[in-house]
């Protein structure tokens, strides 16, 4: 009898995942700074843009597409008081890598990255995020510059 028909599923690790941020190392985020939610990575806008023609679609690959990072921070640390301290003091942070939580997906790599917005907060005693959005310009179609 042959071997399983079935692919290796991998295995994830939700402690690998991370922000580092070139310009700011003390708003490095690790796991232990974060509630289970952890980190999650949106993408805005087309990748390729198909413009209509009379017979078909013209393809047009994009540049770059802007990134959503929402980091579940927990409030109780001081990680959320220094994000506190500097969106009062200046919510661009410049270049930023994103690491998942796969061995087999590399980093994502953001260029004029900035501080977009704080979620609401709750002061209940019942509610430990202080949820934090990042956002950037993610370059992507490399060959489209050649």
């Amino acid at each position: 009898m042959s071997g399983s028909p079935n692919v290796a599923q991998g295995t994830i690790n939700r402690l690998k995942a991370s922000v580092i941020i070139d310009a700011f190392p003390q708003l490095n985020i690790t796991a232990s700074f974060l509630l289970p939610e952890g980190i999650g990575l949106s993408f805005g806008g087309p990748i390729t843009t198909n413009l209509p023609s009379m017979t078909g679609i013209v393809t047009s690959p994009e540049p770059y597409q802007l990134v959503t990072c929402t980091i579940h921070l927990i409030k109780s640390q001081g990680l959320s008081s220094l994000y506190k301290a500097q969106i009062e003091s200046n919510s661009l942070i410049g270049t930023y890598t994103i690491r998942p939580d796969s061995s087999t997906l590399s980093p994502w790599y953001i260029n004029n990255g900035d501080i977009i917005s704080v979620n609401p907060l709750n002061f209940g005693g019942r509610d430990a995020g202080y949820v934090v959005e990042l956002a950037g310009t993610y370059n992507i179609n490399a060959a489209a510059w050649s």
